[in-house]
């Protein structure tokens, strides 16, 4: 069978691959231990066999010298932009990345100055985190509000933290851990408490093809207006949505050509060109991965709802339904566990930890896997919840 053959099956997603051996990240871990790794965002699904097929073709090439973004990837990206967002972008506000995360902290460096202040909400994806300091900048931290729904910001409390000298609020939309995709009324009034004193949002949008809730559209933040998107740094990637994060190619969206400018400064002998397979890989996956994308997703909503209704029931434990990523943030402070993540490691479930976000009391748990597995992982965290005594249970 040839791989153009391959490209048109059904996408395989209860087929459990061994991932040991590989140098995995997430299955290294927990090596020799019965553990189920439900932790790093990455999924134990195989990519877009159209993917595959270009990495095979481009490998058999045979040679691998430094490589530009392709004409071909810069023009498909503007386009899908337009297309899904209704958001007209030029190729030269696109600068690529090896990795988000790299994103991230070159934008803490071209924001403002040293000792800034750089605002976030938390619970959020830990690199959020620890990149302020990276920058020399000050981080500032306001709780995201569970109203017994959903997530939601908390904007007196985003108002009474600004000061004229917080130079960026680090957004990410949809939302790690949390799962929310903002609307767009969310987004704007985001967008005004942020007027001012030159200040920029910086948002990763990594998980922007990951959208669950059929009620739900992702929505850049960039893309409500011009003026906007003018103190915007946008973040995007196809490494979540086609499960490709090891081939590192991600890029930032700036219009205005002035923060474009300080953003390539920072990056300035640092950062390194993107490699030549993560190009190939990232134009496969949006030229050709549609089909497989849309059977992901089908299949990432029967896993949420399992997760959910799994999760609910276990005592002292609760979630709201995940609208975005594959990513389900677990409540556990009612269970009185004091180190979470460590009780359901020790019951063979590796989940992150909710303290790296800068909530302890939560677990991560990551439902990107076959279903065989994620209903095993479930299982084994229903029997630890069912063996120990919660506060006021007799």
């Amino acid at each position: 069978m040839t791989h153009a053959d391959e490209s048109t099956l059904t996408p395989d997603f209860d087929t459990l691959i061994d991932r040991r051996g590989t140098a995995s990240e997430k299955w290294d871990k927990y090596e020799g231990r019965d553990i189920l790794p439900l932790w790093v965002a990455d999924m134990d699904f195989r990519s877009p066999e159209a993917v595959i097929a270009a990495l095979h073709k481009r490998v058999d090439h045979g040679i691998f010298g430094y490589t530009d973004p392709p004409h071909k990837l810069v023009e498909v990206v503007c386009s899908m932009l337009e297309d899904l967002y209704e958001w007209t972008v030029e190729p030269d506000w696109l600068v690529w990345l090896p990795g988000l995360v790299c994103g991230i902290n070159v934008a803490c460096r071209a924001a403002g100055q040293e000792g800034d202040e750089i605002l976030t909400a938390i619970p959020v994806y830990p690199p959020f985190l620890t990149a302020p300091a990276h920058a020399n900048r000050q981080l500032k931290a306001i709780p995201l509000i569970d109203n017994g729904d959903r997530w939601v910001f908390d904007f007196e409390r985003l108002r009474d933290a600004l000061t004229p000298r917080t130079s960026l609020f680090l957004l990410c939309n949809p939302h790690n851990p949390v799962g929310r995709a903002f609307v767009a009324d969310e987004l704007a009034s985001l967008a005004s408490c942020l007027e001012g004193y030159d200040r920029i949002i910086c948002s990763d949008e990594i998980h922007c093809g990951l959208i669950l809730d059929t009620d739900k559209r992702h929505i850049p933040i960039a893309a409500l207006n011009p003026e906007i998107a003018e103190r915007t740094i946008t973040l995007m990637a196809p490494s979540k949505t086609f499960n490709i994060p090891g081939l590192g190619c991600s890029f930032a969206v700036i219009s205005n050509p002035s923060l474009r400018k300080r953003f390539y400064r920072a990056m300035a002998g640092i950062v390194p060109p993107v490699n030549a397979l993560g190009f190939t890989a990232a134009l496969a996956a949006y030229l050709e991965g549609h089909s497989w994308h849309a059977t992901l997703l089908a299949y990432l909503r029967e896993n949420s709802m399992l997760v959910e209704e799994a999760v609910n029931r276990m005592p002292g434990m609760s979630m709201h339904s995940v609208e975005a990523t594959y990513l389900a943030w677990i409540d556990t402070r009612s269970t009185g566990l004091k180190e979470p993540a460590a009780f359901f490691e020790n019951a063979g479930v590796g989940l992150s930890d909710g303290r790296y976000f800068g909530t302890p009391g939560f677990v991560r748990l990551n439902f990107g896997c076959p279903r065989v597995m994620l209903r095993e992982a479930l299982e084994r965290m229903s029997r630890a919840m069912q063996r120990i005594s919660l506060p006021g249970r007799e």
